[in-house]
């Protein structure tokens, strides 16, 4: 009678104290419009013309500044959502609406960058003719940030059982080109995470910049083998309108003609370089998840089952708002069709030593990155090196280092 008592009080007197943080998310999609082209006008009006090629650069002055500033700042969330509001939660629709107004504001900003970038008259911001050559860079990768925060949403929609949410996981990974992401990541990510057969875990020992093309090359393979594998099963071949690979590139074709129709064939190496940006940001975030960390084959050559100590964590409450809980990644694998706003920190998880995005900066750097996280893998395996996941073209060298006996 106590317990119901309890979690009856739970429910009524628990407060998620990041109801409204979480409209910060929406940023990344409106800063162009709230921020950025309204600091251009202004700093061109008051004759900073020198400034006013910052704002084009708001997406990694947000990502690589402004964040790792803040969760050092603010630092870890440290809030669980008690297990009697989970299903509170998850039924509230607050949550998931933010998650979809992400969409919209997500494609006005890539069609006013495509705007900017291929016009030749911005009289109205206070610049004469069109964008320099490093405006338009900053604003490309801008855009690629907004599109690879955009992939993240795709991720926590594309979970989901709802036939809507699934669709509109596909328009958002349309921008980045990404549509097999859907595929490959809920029916081969989640089934070999923290394997060698994994193109999305990376290995101890392999850098962020040996890893990327790893990823995104055997991303898109292991996707196509899924989806054919799927038809075969129901009696048709890969090569029909209801395989959802193509389904999903050919959201990104038509995307794409219809902006170059719009915008002009000078738009095509801008549109690349923030695809290539986007895709690059949700892969540098898959290399720092689970980096070294490996599941055990048993007795019977089958590895033992997914758990939290196969991901890498970390709490910081900013991060966390911007990624939609994606740092509570252990919860995420045990549950993955739970909602983001009930997602709960482990303990006993490994954790990063900082939020993803001053992690994210580490990984450009592999000396620097080795230096920090070699020794927390090590020591997430008590000494013994050969329980990790090593990369093959380093794994003598890493076993040299690092080959000692476990301590007793």
């Amino acid at each position: 009678m106590s317990t119901n008592t309890d979690a009856a009080e739970q429910l009524t007197s628990w407060r998620d104290r990041k109801r409204y943080y979480w409209l910060w998310g929406l940023f990344v999609p409106t800063g162009l419009f709230t921020v950025g082209l309204p600091l251009i006008w202004m700093f061109n009006e008051a004759g900073l013309h020198g400034l006013a090629h910052l704002p084009f650069w708001l997406g990694p002055i947000l990502l690589y500044i402004v964040i790792p500033l803040a969760d050092r700042f603010f630092g870890p969330d440290g809030e669980n959502p008690p297990d009697a509001v989970i299903a509170h939660l998850e039924n509230d629709r607050y949550y998931r609406y933010l998650t979809y107004l992400y969409l919209p504001f997500q494609y006005a900003g890539l069609i006013m960058a495509c705007y900017l970038l291929t016009a030749n008259d911005l009289g109205w911001l206070g610049i004469d003719g069109g964008l320099l050559i490093v405006d338009k860079i900053g604003l490309a990768i801008t855009i690629g940030l907004v599109g690879g925060i955009g992939i993240n949403t795709a991720h926590e929609l594309g979970h989901k059982k709802v036939d809507l949410e699934r669709w509109l996981s596909r328009i958002a990974l349309a921008q980045t080109g990404y549509g097999h992401f859907y595929i490959e990541h809920n029916r081969g990510h989640h089934v070999r995470v923290a394997t060698p057969e994994d193109p999305a875990s990376s290995r101890l020992g392999e850098s962020f910049w040996e890893f990327l093309p790893r990823t995104v090359k055997g991303s898109a393979v292991s996707a196509w083998q899924l989806e054919k594998a799927r038809l075969e099963r129901i009696g048709t071949g890969p090569w029909t309108w209801r395989n959802e690979l193509l389904q999903a590139w050919a959201m990104t074709v038509v995307l794409y003609a219809a902006l170059i129709a719009v915008f002009g064939i000078g738009l095509v190496p801008w549109l690349i370089l923030q695809a290539v940006f986007g895709f690059s940001l949700l892969e540098v975030v898959n290399y720092l998840e689970h980096y070294g960390l490996a599941r055990q084959r048993g007795a019977s050559g089958r590895y033992e089952r997914a758990a939290p100590t196969h991901s890498w964590n970390s709490d910081h409450l900013v991060t966390n708002v911007f990624l939609y809980h994606l740092q509570r990644h252990s919860d995420h694998h045990a549950y993955p069709t739970r909602r983001y706003q009930t997602l709960r920190s482990w303990d006993g998880a490994p954790n990063l030593p900082s939020g993803y995005a001053t992690m994210i900066m580490l990984a450009y750097f592999p000396p620097l990155w080795r230096k920090v996280m070699d020794k927390r893998v090590l020591a997430h395996y008590d000494g013994d090196v050969t329980r990790a996941n090593i990369h093959p073209r380093t794994r003598d060298r890493v076993l040299a280092r690092y080959g000692a006996e476990p301590a007793l």
